[in-house]
Formats: C-alpha cells, sequence, structure tokens
C-alpha cells in the first residue's frame, strides 16, 4: 500500500512539474531534502523563490488535497525552505509557498491546480 501512495505522489509531482513549467515557472530543483523534511519542488516565478508542496489525490471524498497541508507541514516546509536558503547562501529573497494539487482518475490526472501563496512563515 505504501508502495502505491509512493508511486502515485511521484506520478503527482512529475504531473505538477510540467504543469507550472506551462504557467511559467523555472523550475529549479525538485525533492529537496534536509533535516527538516522535504520540498517537493522548488522553482521561480515573476521574481519569486517558490517553494512547492504537492498532493496528489485519487479523489476529493475525504476533501480537497491541500487541506492535509497543515501547520506542523507547514511548519517543516518553512524550516526546510530557510534551510535552503542557508544551503545556497541565498539569504534574504522574495519567495512563497504554493501548493499544488493533482487530482487523478483511472490512473491518469484530471485535475491541476496551483494555489499561489498557498501559507506564509509568519505560522
Amino acid at each position: 500500500m505504501g508502495t502505491d501512495r509512493a508511486a502515485l505522489g511521484q506520478r503527482g509531482e512529475r504531473q505538477a512539474s510540467e504543469y507550472l513549467t506551462s504557467l511559467g515557472y523555472e523550475i529549479i530543483e525538485c525533492n529537496y531534502r534536509c533535516k527538516f523534511g522535504e520540498v517537493d519542488i522548488i522553482a521561480r516565478e515573476s521574481g519569486d523563490l517558490v517553494f512547492v508542496e504537492v498532493k496528489s489525490r485519487r479523489s476529493k471524498s475525504f476533501g480537497f488535497a491541500s487541506e492535509s497541508v497543515d501547520s506542523r507541514k507547514q511548519h517543516k516546509l518553512i524550516l526546510s525552505a530557510q534551510q535552503y536558503l542557508i544551503d545556497r547562501d541565498l539569504g534574504e529573497i522574495d519567495s512563497r509557498f504554493d501548493v499544488v494539487e493533482v487530482y487523478f482518475e483511472s490512473g491518469k490526472p484530471v485535475q491541476i491546480e496551483a494555489i499561489k501563496g498557498a501559507f506564509g512563515a509568519g505560522y
């Protein structure tokens, strides 16, 4: 079961990358890992560095995918983003956190939505 979820997540991240590219995002890095967690996608868009969390689902039966990015997950993403900035010696730059929801039906993506500025660092 875990492997199936992991495969769905990987497919969702690929779809999200393609979608974001079509919207004009420049993908910089995928699956950045550090001691605080992982950032699925790091990109540039409209002058901002964007840290993207991707959530994939087979349906909306249990709510919107973005709802699973709770305060605990947001905190981990914020710490991971701060670590990324330190690791890359980027200092203070304009950045934001986006969430991309990817919904699949019969194994095919049927809906993708990017939520810009889904949350901020002032948790």
